[in-house]
């Protein structure tokens, strides 16, 4: 299906601040986005045809979106397809140096998830979501993995009732929205963080992800707000209720040092 002038036209609209093409601009960097995200570990090229069946977008928009981003490096065109370009790696290499622990914070979650023997995650939250920012696996056969740059659900789990703190009422009614229960689910969630503050941790059992538990402290910046929350995470029939205990403990002290090695950049959101 070719696009016409006259679908061009109709594309250019103006957004709801009353500012001209910026829906058309907005839809193409979200556009180019997706096809981005169409790289993966297990398909690190796709051809055009590929994108279009992908995004159902007209194949000369696919051809006009891929050439700009080759032209800028964030493409590379080969045998099979296209496929990650160079510009990516440097700003890759920058993401790295910006996010990366400090090797003392990497070696106290290293040895926890070692003494613990479940994994450490550390999260921040986004918009609706929590991102997780660093992980040390269990050195257990059975344990929960999640990917560094993963998003997952601030309605559930025990890092999001950490997340949720400082929270205010509309962020917090989003977040009810986007969960399974709908809006009505912000009085359950204003209990949880209610519990967490008061208890000073909080626990989850298979709210995600049935069989799944985790128990996550605050980790606290240089002006005392919340940035950060640390859990350990794995199947819950390693989390009864006199593990949890010596858990809260354990993370307390890692966060602890984090919070006195001033543990705020670039985690301030």
């Amino acid at each position: 299906m070719k696009s016409t002038d006259a679908d061009r036209t109709a594309e250019h609209r103006w957004d709801a601040t009353g500012d001209p093409g910026e829906t058309q601009g907005v839809r193409s960097v979200q556009r180019a986005i997706d096809i981005l995200g169409l790289l993966t570990e297990t398909q690190p090229a796709i051809s055009v045809g590929e994108i279009v069946r992908a995004t159902g977008l007209a194949k000369t928009t696919v051809i006009r979106i891929v050439q700009t981003l080759e032209q800028n490096g964030l493409l590379w065109s080969t045998a099979k397809g296209y496929m990650a370009g160079p510009s990516l790696w440097r700003w890759a290499h920058l993401a790295r140096g910006s996010w990366e622990l400090p090797p003392e914070t990497k070696e106290l979650m290293r040895g926890l998830a070692q003494r613990q023997r479940e994994t450490v995650n550390l999260y921040v939250a986004r918009d609706i979501y929590r991102v997780c920012v660093a992980q040390q696996e269990s050195p257990q056969p059975l344990r929960h993995v999640v990917h560094v740059g993963d998003e997952l659900p601030l309605w559930a789990g025990a890092s999001s009732k950490i997340l949720l703190r400082n929270s205010d009422p509309s962020h917090l009614a989003r977040v009810a929205k986007s969960s399974p229960y709908g809006p009505d689910y912000i009085d359950s969630l204003r209990a949880q963080i209610d519990d967490a503050v008061a208890q000073g941790f909080a626990f989850s059992h298979g709210e995600r992800e049935t069989g799944l538990s985790a128990v996550a402290v605050p980790v606290v910046g240089r002006t005392g707000s919340v940035i950060a929350a640390l859990s350990l995470s794995g199947p819950t029939v390693r989390f009864p209720d006199e593990r949890i205990t010596e858990f809260v403990a354990a993370l307390g002290e890692v966060a602890g040092h984090m919070t006195e090695r001033g543990f705020d950049h670039p985690f301030r959101m």
